[in-house]
């Protein structure tokens, strides 16, 4: 199940908000400009599925949005424990590539869980909001609104990627050090499944 956490963005201390239910997370994102739905979960879809089977199972969702936002790049990016020996140091670097607080100038940052789990945290107006996506979930982050994604420490997720540019992800850092200050997503994860 997706959870919303939000917190003022001086620390955890101060909750604001705990929720799983998804109309409550739709309606609270919906004033930062961020786009959350549920689509239909393909249980014939493998969690670690190729491209080709994630376009074709999702292929109307996709046309969709396409047509609606005028996406013009999609794909599949997928990180899944396996036996291969570099697996934790893949792991570990596309990790701290997106935990650092960022925002995007051209483009906006759209996700939608195929399979796996990840956590958007957005950085707005004073506070902190921890997005916990789960299969099913997309997730639109609009062009310019701080934030940073954790997969944690062994990540498993497949997720289809929108974009307006070709470039695809261009993040622009802060320097700040707030993602350090709050609940990482083994810590969330561990105490949502508990």
């Amino acid at each position: 199940m997706t959870l919303l956490t939000t917190w003022s963005e001086s620390g955890p201390e101060t909750q604001i908000r705990r929720t799983s239910d998804p109309a409550e997370i739709a309606e609270a994102l919906k004033p930062l400009g961020v786009r959350y739905e549920q689509w239909p979960i393909r249980e014939d879809v493998p969690f670690d599925a190729d491209s080709e089977t994630v376009f074709s199972a999702y292929g109307p969702e996709i046309e969709k949005l396409n047509a609606e936002e005028g996406f013009t790049t999609v794909d599949v990016l997928g990180l899944h424990p396996s036996d291969d020996p570099e697996f934790p140091a893949k792991a570990k670097a596309a990790r701290a590539k997106f935990l650092q607080e960022h925002t995007h100038d051209d483009d906006d940052e759209v996700r939608f869980f195929v399979s796996g789990s990840g956590i958007f945290y957005l950085h707005v107006n004073g506070e902190v909001h921890a997005v916990f996506c789960e299969k099913g979930d997309l997730l639109g982050v609009p062009r310019g609104t701080t934030h940073w994604f954790d997969m944690g420490t062994n990540p498993s997720f497949t997720a289809i990627r929108f974009f307006h540019e070709e470039d695809g992800w261009i993040g622009n850092f802060t320097g700040s050090p707030i993602a350090s200050r709050f609940p990482d997503y083994d810590t969330i994860a561990a105490g949502y499944v508990a």
